[in-house]
């Protein structure tokens, strides 16, 4: 079990890990990861869908995303917003190809953000993560930001609106992670590998 003390080394390892792959490595991955999230029936038909764009190595969703608008779908990107003196996340539909500018912290964001979205409208979400269990437990970057604006959904009976899709490499699986009380786990887990469902019952 990774306990609380542990996640900052556990941080710097799996980081280090993935930016060490090579770029025909990360290709592979993002087919890999394409096939994994179409085994998931919401993916191919939800309509509101917001990713990430991939920094450090993060495994990147550009083949996964790439037939949404031929399905009529919307894809959004993560917008940091400030909100009671703590940072959150809004989301703004972004296509291919469109401006997008660097934030405080040098993630890309859409440059035109007139149509911004609130987290509980969007129907699927791609969330980044460092490690995962199968619990559906993730060990994210440290800010909170995932957790703060989907704590909606901590009370919620789970699957709910938006379904949180966690995307990793395989070799980021951790054999179990504890669950801290502001951690909000996710529905699926989605790898270069394969498809994790996590909403059954808890062992």
């Amino acid at each position: 079990m990774s306990k609380l003390p542990e996640r900052r080394e556990l941080r710097a390892d799996l980081v280090q890990r993935r930016r060490q792959l090579k770029p025909a490595e990360r290709v592979a991955a993002a087919q890999g990861l394409r096939h994994s999230l179409e085994q998931l029936p919401e993916f191919l038909t939800d309509k509101h869908v917001a990713g990430y764009w991939a920094t450090g190595g993060e495994l990147p969703l550009n083949l996964a995303i790439a037939p949404l608008a031929e399905r009529g779908q919307t894809f959004y990107l993560p917008i940091v917003t400030k909100s009671g003196g703590k940072r959150r996340l809004t989301f703004a539909p972004w296509t291919t190809g469109e401006d997008v500018e660097a934030n405080e912290m040098g993630i890309p964001e859409p440059k035109a953000s007139g149509h911004v979205v609130e987290a509980a409208k969007l129907d699927l979400v791609l969330v980044p993560l460092l490690g995962f269990d199968r619990k559906g437990n993730r060990l994210g970057f440290g800010g909170g930001y995932y957790d703060r604006s989907f704590e909606f959904l901590r009370d919620q009976k789970r699957p709910a609106q938006p379904l949180l899709v966690g995307v990793a490499y395989d070799f980021q699986e951790l054999d179990g992670i504890e669950r801290a009380e502001w951690d909000i786990p996710l529905d699926y887990i989605a790898t270069d590998k394969e498809l994790i469902d996590c909403t059954g019952p808890a062992e």
